[in-house]
């Protein structure tokens, strides 16, 4: 993997049954409300649409998301991810033992913006605890969404 290459996982758990929490993570237009980081998300269709992030770091993502798979039996959803990044995210939504669910996220991603890649060659460290901080406040939003 190259050094423009991240691969992210996370594990979010809300006291909520896994419908819900797998229809609101499958809202993707609704993520704004709930996840401070998503600043905006234009749809353009419905299996596509553009999400505008920005967490600490003074610069703002665009990213084009086209929704690849969504299984609700499986518990899946995944998003094929173009502009700034290319590459995927997906989360498996799973029952937690009581009344909860969990969500597994994974993200693979190259840094493709040519703005973007010095940071990531210079500063990988950065752009990791960037989106940890920003994981961690999409489980807190999503945890007061379903709570």
């Amino acid at each position: 993997m190259s050094r423009t290459h991240f691969a992210f996982d996370a594990t979010w758990r809300v006291a909520a049954p896994p419908g819900d929490l797998f229809a609101a993570l499958a809202a993707v237009e609704d993520y704004p409300r709930w996840w401070p980081q998503i600043v905006g998300v234009q749809r353009l269709s419905d299996e596509h649409g553009i999400a505008t992030i920005r967490s600490r770091l003074p610069v703002s993502l665009r990213l084009v998301l086209s929704r690849a798979v969504q299984d609700e039996s499986r518990g899946v959803l995944r998003v094929d991810i173009a502009g700034d990044l290319v590459g995927f995210a997906a989360f498996t939504v799973v029952p937690e033992e009581g009344s909860g669910a969990r969500a597994d996220y994974r993200q693979e991603v190259r840094v493709a913006a040519r703005h973007l890649r010095l940071g990531a060659l210079l500063a990988p460290r950065l752009l990791r605890a960037n989106h940890e901080h920003m994981m961690r406040a999409g489980e807190t939003g999503l945890q007061r969404l379903l709570g």
